[in-house]
């Protein structure tokens, strides 16, 4: 750490790292390894750029007198890992599309992308239940959250590059995304059909009070848990149990497990859970 702050813009040091491992554990769950240590210091020299600072101890100090939580939200945003795709594992639409459809309730279906990042993920869902159901208004509510304001605020825009749906087939991009023209070429925007059936809000996995009306008919929080530690971990998934319904769906990341949380979920599919009392 001191030879290379040696060459560093802003003072840094071992015990700012522990401090920022800290705040962030404490404040979103986040759980940074020791590897993490350059990585913190490239994304918080922006902000200490923006706000003329020379260390991040002194970033810190100026982060915990803070009260209005403007910079919290900055700091968290810093240091959140987004990567997302359109239809990332694919086998878990195919699951939720033959959910859907098997679905009796009355009233419409309501999924919660708890992760949502820059939108990829709900917008994903949303296509996968306006094919599911042939209809662009299809019985189907989704709350799609985030604690990242910033990629929340692109997924409500809903404009992205184009290479982002090269992989999707052709039918499918004309269906449901407007391509640019003008200043806007090489871009895409979602269709306005589509953003209808999506409501965007941030949300803390962490906050003492989540506003989330249950019962659930599917969560989606996929590459989340793998930055929490496992008492955090056990929290948010004790959290998600009762907001779910009987017949509910979990679906999680290709690296999570949930062996240790088996008394309250247990697998169904591919990183694809029930509750552990519900009927098969």
């Amino acid at each position: 750490m001191q030879r290379t702050a040696e060459i560093r813009q802003f003072e840094y040091t071992q015990r700012d790292f522990e401090r920022v491992r800290g705040l962030i554990h404490a404040r979103a769950g986040i759980s940074l390894g020791p590897s993490k240590v350059n990585m913190v210091y490239s994304r918080l020299s922006r902000r200490l750029r923006a706000l003329g600072l020379l260390s991040v101890r002194d970033y810190l100090n100026e982060l915990e007198l803070n009260d209005d939580g403007t910079e919290w939200q900055a700091f968290t945003n810093a240091l959140t890992t987004n990567l997302t795709s359109f239809f990332r594992e694919s086998h878990h639409f195919e699951t939720l599309r033959q959910h859907l459809q098997r679905r009796t309730s009355s009233g419409p279906a309501r999924v919660w992308c708890a992760a949502a990042s820059t939108g990829e993920e709900a917008y994903s869902i949303a296509m996968e239940a306006v094919d599911a159901f042939q209809s662009f208004t299809p019985p189907v509510s989704i709350l799609a959250t985030d604690v990242d304001t910033q990629v929340l605020a692109t997924a409500r825009e809903g404009v992205y590059p184009l290479d982002r749906i090269e992989s999707l087939d052709k039918g499918a991009q004309r269906r449901f995304f407007r391509r640019g023209i003008g200043v806007a070429e090489g871009s895409c925007r979602v269709g306005d059909e589509l953003k209808a059936l999506i409501r965007f809000e941030p949300l803390n996995l962490l906050d003492a009070r989540w506003p989330i009306r249950a019962p659930l008919d599917a969560i989606f929080c996929r590459n989340v848990m793998i930055y929490f530690d496992e008492a955090t971990r056990r929290e948010v998934l004790a959290r998600f149990a009762p907001l779910l319904a009987p017949d509910g769906l979990l679906f999680m990341g290709h690296s999570e497990s949930l062996l240790r949380a088996n008394d309250l979920f247990r697998p169904c599919g591919r990183t694809v859970y029930r509750l552990a009392g519900a009927a098969s």
